[in-house]
């Protein structure tokens, strides 16, 4: 997989405003879905052109245009110029390595959010950049690639006597700020189930894989936490100074998602915590193992120490020595050692140290 940043000397000397794009192709043929609705009219196509989109004709009160494939810079001018963005715009949402935020221009208001995915058995974090812009009566999504994201507003939508459809486009763009917000609750539950596996592993009979398990939990988490942490200035702005979008009643619910993202932020907090907690379980059951196998070994050299100075001492080239010259003299000094032995682990059983 590419790494955008290293393709950002690709528009090193270019002026500001430069139509590049940086990162990673995830779409092999761009297309845009349009939806225009009303209280009690709704209109849904798909284009496969831009000159699709220049033809169309708006039906309803409330224009919401999605395109998937932000890497052509020629339709991002050609969307630029529709619908009056201006340059900067443009040059971020082809950026796809942009820091979460908000600006804010006289028209319409640029939001940038992230969408994250987490591959299913493994902790391999996927990142698309998803660019929202907010006008009097239109909103523009701009998404790396196809997804289900926005899925759930749709179909609000294309519910008969939805009160989404009642709505103006800042309701329309409350609520696919709020399903991107939402789907972070989703990612955090299959880390913290992640989390539990590693913890049960450790807790038994940890493998050196739980080891690299847990730094690849680490490093997600905090890849995560590091990225969300601007989500909660972007929806506190949106709800403290945009009341020029956004009207008194969305912005109730526009602080709700400011709580659900201060709830994100904790629990990452609370994942790093238990991260390095699993971390100092792991070494502190490691070396628990080891003292145990050293403590065996070593109750087990002790018995057999007093075996080796007998036979150190019988083994001696003394021409005078007792049993020395007796038959059972052999019988007798291993009688002796066997019965030291036994006298040393009935006392180490006693004391609990076997």
């Amino acid at each position: 997989m590419s790494n955008p940043r290293k393709l950002r000397s690709r528009k090193a000397g270019l002026p500001p405003g430069s139509l590049v794009h940086i990162g990673e192709i995830k779409t092999a043929r761009p297309s845009i879905t349009v939806i225009d609705f009303g209280p009690d009219k709704l209109h849904e196509a798909t284009l496969a052109e831009i000159s699709e989109l220049r033809d169309y004709h708006r039906q309803n009160d409330v224009l919401w245009i999605n395109l998937y494939g932000v890497h052509e810079p020629h339709i991002l001018a050609a969307v630029g110029e529709m619908f009056g963005l201006h340059p900067l715009v443009l040059e971020d949402i082809l950026n796809t390595d942009q820091r979460q935020k908000v600006d804010r221009y006289d028209n319409y208001l640029y939001v940038v959010l992230h969408r994250y995915m987490l591959a299913a058995g493994a902790l391999d974090l996927a990142q698309d950049q998803i660019s929202v812009v907010v006008g009097r009566n239109l909103v523009l999504t701009f998404q790396e690639r196809q997804s289900k994201t926005f899925e759930p507003v749709r179909q609000r939508l294309r519910a008969e006597h939805s009160k989404l459809r009642r709505g103006a486009a800042d309701s329309l763009a409350y609520s696919l700020i709020d399903s991107v917000v939402d789907s972070y609750f989703g990612v955090i539950e299959q880390l913290n189930e992640r989390a539990e596996v590693l913890e049960e592993e450790i807790l038994g009979k940890p493998r050196p894989a739980a080891l690299e398990g847990i730094h690849e939990l680490k490093r997600c988490v905090s890849r995560l936490r590091r990225n969300l942490y601007p989500l909660r200035e972007v929806v506190g702005s949106l709800y403290r100074d945009a009341g020029d979008f956004f009207t008194t009643e969305i912005q109730l619910y526009l602080r709700d998602v400011y709580d659900h993202a201060v709830h994100i932020l904790e629990s990452l907090e609370d994942l790093r915590d238990l991260a390095t907690g699993l971390l100092d379980v792991y070494l502190s059951t490691v070396s628990h193992r080891v003292n145990l196998e050293l403590r065996t070994l070593t109750v087990v050299a002790t018995i057999f120490m007093p075996a080796t100075l007998l036979a150190g001492i019988f083994g001696m080239n003394f021409k005078v020595m007792p049993w020395l010259d007796q038959p059972a003299g052999f019988s007798y000094v291993l009688g002796l050692m066997g019965a030291i032995a036994v006298f040393m682990l009935a006392l180490f059983w006693r004391r609990r140290f076997v």
